[in-house]
């Protein structure tokens, strides 16, 4: 019997339940033009925050310096501004603040939990606008009830929703403008990655690679929503790269590889570079032999035609859950067009992004027992669960040495900065029949609760470590580079910290009130520079940090500034 899908259906209006300033519900038109070029140009106006990484290369760097190592000590909050919600999609404990707030000339947009989206004053915090997406409550969800941003352009906020649709909303108002539908929430597909703006294009990922789909990334027109081209993951039979796949069964069909993190883009090559996730079930190769691309790899797509160009393996045939999702990071070293990339695998890649060849490779993390890789590349698999019923023990854990959560890259210092996460887990397979929209991990996990450990690392391009601030927890959140010398990161215990970019040291330190798994991002609104940071721990805590399950959940964006006097 076949079920018609009943959408949602439309949500409440929540701008007329919000208890706002009358009359101050419509944003003054600052997104109106911005377009292609001013994306492309997004460093040469530091006071904004244009794009999810602050420009297409993924460094998550601002150029603004009045914030310090000289004055940091003085910084203090200038606003807070309360979501004020918990998640109901898949249970209130999965929810998440991870946003990487943009501002545009004094207003800022964040997208929450649960289909919400904010317009804020910059400057004060006052809330101009909200919109509310009605999402099921049943949506299948792997790793949290999150969303990691917006995107804007042409007078339009873009966001995906949790059950997998694309919109775009009138960046004055809130109200939509157009919505399209991406993902199959009755198969496991959903999606919580922020958009990117190229060119006359929104592109977006899917999420679900725990429910054995078939990952993809797409484009829409941003004026009119209609669909530009869908780039599959996984190929199938008869395409290249099907013949890492089995030549029988249907287990490429639901191989995974979603890409769930936004891509950068390279303007001279035209091509975006997006990780991908990892191949499905998570922890049961016998099911899927072979190397299983383009699971767990950095790929290249033209923006243009949607079509892969080259791609780079980094852990074939998975079986330790270690997406490739992390940001691909575009740098410039020695005459050359590099691509640097943290794994979950625990290695720092880096590329040549003009044709995906291995420049160079070396571990960023202390514990790695789940296999080796050569630095020509090579990877050698020592420690996976292969047998029925048998618990293995590997490091690092599922959520990798470095989870979703962002490094940034100095050009001023030409160091990286990595939050890492020197965690293993236990994995015992269960082997189980795929099911639709059921999960299909392939193994049980626990995560282990003890011996752990965290820092803040800093890496040249040739992976020379130069210094490492250390935590006795994992650091579970982006990190943010600044012109003013410092490197700003969230603690999961709730410290909001300032490290000196060149040596470390930890120069100012506020208690948030609630752990860190967001993007700070920074700006300036009338001569003043602000630091903003969403505070709201959750999301698949489980995978990463099990010993703070019960952690008080936040939900507020904290904005710090220098003293006016």
């Amino acid at each position: 019997m076949t079920v018609e899908y009943v959408d949602a259906g439309e949500a409440i209006d929540q701008g007329n339940l919000s208890g706002k300033v009358p009359g101050g519900d419509v944003a003054p038109p600052v997104v109106r033009d911005v377009n292609y070029e001013r994306i492309l140009n997004a460093r040469s106006e530091p006071q904004n925050w244009l794009t999810y990484y602050g420009a297409y290369n993924g460094q998550r760097y601002s150029p603004l310096d009045q914030i310090n190592t000289e004055n940091v000590k003085r910084l203090a909050p200038a606003w807070v501004f309360q979501a004020g919600t918990t998640g109901i999609i898949a249970g209130t404990s999965t929810y998440s603040f991870e946003a990487a707030p943009i501002v545009v000339d004094g207003i800022m947009f964040l997208a929450g939990w649960d289909g919400w989206v904010w317009a804020l004053d910059a400057k004060t915090g006052i809330e101009i606008w909200r919109y509310k997406h009605a999402v099921p409550f049943d949506v299948s969800l792997c790793c949290g009830n999150v969303n990691r941003g917006v995107a804007v352009a042409a007078g339009k906020v873009f966001v995906v929703t949790a059950n997998a649709h694309v919109l775009a909303l009138d960046a004055t108002t809130g109200k939509k403008v157009w919505d399209r539908i991406y993902g199959d929430v009755r198969a496991g597909e959903s999606a919580t990655v922020a958009p990117l703006i190229v060119k006359n294009k929104v592109i977006v990922g899917s999420s679900g690679g725990e429910f054995g789909v078939r990952g993809h990334l797409d484009a829409f027109d941003l004026e009119t929503g209609e669909y530009q081209w869908r780039c599959y993951m996984v190929p199938k039979p008869g395409e290249p790269g099907s013949d890492t796949w089995p030549a029988d069964g249907e287990a490429w069909a639901r191989g995974g590889a979603n890409c769930w993190i936004t891509a950068t883009f390279d303007p001279e090559t035209n091509l975006l570079y997006v990780g991908t996730g990892n191949p499905a079930p998570d922890f049961d190769g016998g099911v899927r032999e072979g190397d299983n691309l383009y699971t767990d790899s950095i790929v290249a797509v033209d923006v243009d035609a949607g079509q892969i160009r080259w791609h780079y393996q980094c852990t074939p045939h998975d079986v330790w859950d270690y997406d490739s999702i992390g940001e691909c990071i575009l740098f410039e070293s020695e005459g050359r067009k590099l691509l640097g990339h943290f794994d979950k695998n625990g290695y720092f890649f880096v590329l040549d992004r003009t044709n995906g060849e291995l420049v160079q490779i070396t571990p960023f993390v202390d514990r790695i027992t789940w296999g080796a890789i050569t630095r020509d590349g090579q990877v050698t698999p020592k420690v996976y669960p292969d047998e029925e019923g048998v618990p293995v023990h590997f490091y690092p854990g599922p959520a990798g040495a470095k989870e979703w959560t962002h490094a940034a890259y100095s050009p001023k210092t030409e160091l990286f900065y990595v939050p890492v996460q020197d965690v293993g887990a236990t994995a015992t397979r269960r082997r189980r029949e795929f099911k639709e929209s059921i999960p299909y991990w392939g193994a049980g996990v626990q995560v282990d609760i003890e011996d752990m450990t965290g820092s803040i690392s800093a890496f040249d391009a040739r992976g020379e470590e130069k210094w490492r601030w250390r935590n006795e927890l994992p650091m579970c959140a982006s990190v943010l580079a600044t012109g003013g010398d410092l490197v700003f990161a969230g603690e999961p215990t709730g410290e909001f910290n300032a490290l000196d970019a060149r040596t470390g040291e930890l120069l100012w330190q506020f208690q948030c009130g609630s752990g860190h798994h967001s993007n700070p991002t920074t700006y300036m609104v009338d001569g003043r520079q602000y630091i903003a940071v969403p505070v709201g721990w959750g999301a698949w805590s489980e995978g990463f940090l099990p010993g703070m399950l019960g952690a008080g959940h936040g939900s507020a964006l904290i904005t710090f500034a220098l003293p006016e006097t």
